[in-house]
């Protein structure tokens, strides 16, 4: 779909701080719209702009509160193609309900299809997001999905603030080829962890496949929410005998106990990204110096500046 327009950028109340780092990579001023709520609650959403023929790029990350986000979400999509514009992207950092991936126990659903459809229906031509929790959900969608990685944002900070004695750390069996990637960007060993999850946001730690004695050990994840199943994986890292323990993951959820697990926990530093707002608990960690956000604007604008010329973003995966 080749578009002439010019590349508008809009964004919804999840994440407007990101988008305005996007806009400035990109040399642009953010779309003008309103954006607030009715007294009952409802989104209330207007394009205070003609985009009639634009490439526009909805930036809205659905983290929490997840469904308002969603909803909010939707509700642009539908009114950019209401406005005529010629081909609208769902810029997605973070995808929520992408655990919901599987029928994987009896009478639940399969969330992520039930919002890929959603999005479809209310107007996307095209989704552009950062590391799924599970692959597949690219296969749910029958419009173009840009799967973006974290990892060269990640990779680039440890190149430039080398952990000598190495290792990367899977904190699941799931997780394996993410580490595997970064193991061999990073010239480091490999470790696995193998646990099993007993009930939904809790982990059981059951043994560590590989050398950690006297190593320092960064675990990657693409996702931390209450930090049960990183703060056990630190915990029998260090029962090991693991010496300093980082860990990284892309989308700081950080709900429940979060950051009070995360805080009595054994690892030294965590690095995310921000396609998820930190809450204010997250920043009085980021405050700590326990926490180090690295900003994926350049990455988004850099796809989104390929996407709107046509050309390939291949070079972008690691």
């Amino acid at each position: 779909m080749s578009v002439t327009g010019n590349i508008k950028i809009f964004a919804g109340n999840a994440h407007e701080e990101l988008a305005k780092k996007i806009c400035r990579n990109l040399s642009c001023d953010l779309g003008m719209a309103s954006t607030d709520r009715f007294s009952d609650g409802e989104f209330n959403f207007q394009i205070r702009e003609n985009v009639r023929g634009a490439d526009v790029f909805i930036i809205q990350p659905t983290c929490p509160p997840t469904d308002a986000n969603l909803m909010e979400l939707l509700i642009m999509l539908d009114t950019f193609k209401r406005a005529s514009a010629e081909r609208v992207t769902a810029v997605v950092p973070y995808f929520g309900y992408a655990r919901s991936d599987k029928k994987d126990r009896p009478r639940v659903p399969i969330a992520a299809k039930l919002i890929a459809n959603l999005v479809e229906s209310a107007g996307a031509d095209r989704v552009l997001t950062i590391d799924l929790h599970a692959s597949q959900i690219q296969g749910f969608f029958d419009i173009p999905v840009d799967h973006l990685f974290a990892a060269p944002v990640f990779v680039d900070y440890v190149q430039e603030n080398p952990i000598e004695d190495l290792v990367v750390v899977a904190p699941d069996t799931g997780g394996a080829e993410r580490s595997r990637a970064y193991a061999k960007r990073l010239d480091a060993g490999l470790v696995l962890v193998d646990k099993r999850r007993e009930k939904a946001n809790v982990a059981e730690v059951m043994n560590v496949v590989g050398e950690v004695d006297g190593m320092n050990c960064l675990i990657v994840d693409d996702m931390c929410d209450t930090g049960g199943t990183i703060c056990k994986v630190a915990g029998a890292l260090h029962a090991n005998g693991a010496n300093e323990i980082y860990a990284c993951f892309s989308h700081a959820v950080l709900s429940g106990k979060a950051i009070e697990n995360l805080r009595g926990s054994h690892i030294k530093k965590i690095i995310v990204t921000d396609t998820i707002p930190l809450r204010e608990e997250g920043r009085k960690l980021e405050k700590e110096g326990r926490i180090e956000v690295l900003s994926v604007d350049g990455l988004l604008a850099t796809a989104i500046k390929s996407i709107h010329d046509e050309t390939s973003v291949s070079f972008l995966f690691i």
